[in-house]
């Protein structure tokens, strides 16, 4: 299969990017429709596809690239993983930083530190390894995730308060340093648990592998069709002892998601390169060249919009820039929750604008 045939990832590569800014920008937390909401634990929603998705696209894209550099395991090749690592994780860590850079109570993890760690192990494994050896290190992964949260926490191994994966980041990083969006210290995007984040990188390792090697379109697809669904089928079954969960990154979670991910992945190669219907992916393909630093400035400037500028509204009150373009602008146009709807589709657009100048200008910024 040619490389012209990648234009189903870079699509979905946009699609996700972009779905990734709507639930992350709405103008109130307060007024979310609930599939553009993560499940509060157990289950799985739209948005709970949105990360899974991404570093399932992280995979596809390294069978490619690295296939450029040769194969096996390289100082070369080592030292651009770790660059890419470094600067990736340190963006990230810059991000929970920025503006008040009180570096005392700083999150440590986070999205983009996820991602860094995910691939990075990922890219040493797939250097290291061949294909059968890669699937016997990510049965290994799989398993022995759901073993170790199940020996360290055996009262109720998978609940908020409770699981392995918040005890280690407690006793390593320190509760100063963890998310506090669930009410106590849990990282979503816990040490521990990016260990199954690698093998959701691995099914899309194996699925740019498929789709390479597969004499046509139509045959990655029926085969990405048909690991799919086995993926989706496996991950709702285990899910019944081993809960599907975004939050600790369940093994039944990357199983589920992952078959989604092959399961969209090949609907979009039938879209475009069986169907031909190519001209509405454009403005995908445009957020899907520049993906990470698109996500890194929309963070950069939610929080100089929050933090940095302070409006005076008409009662005298000082409210931040964020909550004047929501109250003052979209909810006198669409009320509350269809506002904060909307406010998230217009920053969709305003931040898919500067990805446009920047494909046109053929700006596509590496990290």
């Amino acid at each position: 299969m040619t490389v012209k045939r990648l234009m189903a990832l870079d699509v979905l590569r946009g699609l996700t990017i972009a779905l990734m800014i709507m639930v992350n920008t709405p103008g109130s937390w307060q007024y979310v429709y609930a599939p553009l909401r993560h499940a509060k634990w157990n289950g799985c929603t739209p948005t709970d596809l949105v990360f899974p998705f991404f570093l399932f696209i992280v995979g596809v894209s390294m069978w490619y690239s690295f296939k450029k550099y040769g194969s096996g395991l390289t100082k070369e090749g080592l030292q651009k993983v770790f660059k890419r690592f470094s600067v990736i994780f340190l963006l990230g860590l810059f991000l929970n930083l920025f503006p008040r850079f009180d570096f005392e109570s700083v999150r440590i993890l986070g999205v983009l530190q996820r991602i860094a760690i995910a691939y990075g192990v990922a890219a040493v494994l797939c250097m290291s390894f061949n294909v059968k050896q890669l699937l016997f290190w990510f049965v290994v992964i799989v398993l022995g995730y759901w073993a170790l949260l199940y020996v360290g926490g055996p009262e109720d191994a998978y609940g908020l308060s409770t699981n392995l994966v918040r005890d280690l980041d407690l006793a390593i990083l320190g509760e100063k340093h963890m998310y506090k969006g669930y009410g106590i210290p849990f990282d979503p995007e816990g040490l521990l648990s990016s260990l199954p984040s690698v093998g959701t990188v691995l099914l899309g390792y194996f699925s740019g592998r498929i789709i390479e090697r597969s004499q046509g379109t139509m045959e990655a697809i029926k085969k990405l069709i048909m690991y799919g669904v086995i993926g989706v089928v496996i991950g709702l079954v285990w899910g019944i002892v081993f809960p599907i969960n975004k939050p600790i990154w369940t093994s039944s979670y990357v199983m589920y998601t992952g078959g989604l991910a092959m399961l969209f992945l090949s609907l979009l190669l039938w879209i475009i390169d069986v169907k031909g219907f190519k001209k509405w992916s454009q403005p995908f393909i445009h957020f899907g060249t520049n993906p990470l630093f698109i996500y890194l400035f929309s963070g950069l400037y939610v929080q100089t919009i929050i933090y940095l500028v302070k409006i005076t509204n008409e009662n005298g009150e000082t409210i931040s820039g964020y909550s004047f373009l929501y109250k003052h602008i979209f909810v006198p146009i669409a009320g509350n929750m269809n506002g904060s709807l909307l406010f998230a589709i217009a920053h969709i657009t305003f931040f898919w604008f500067l990805t446009y100048i920047l494909y046109r200008k053929k700006i596509f910024i590496k990290i």
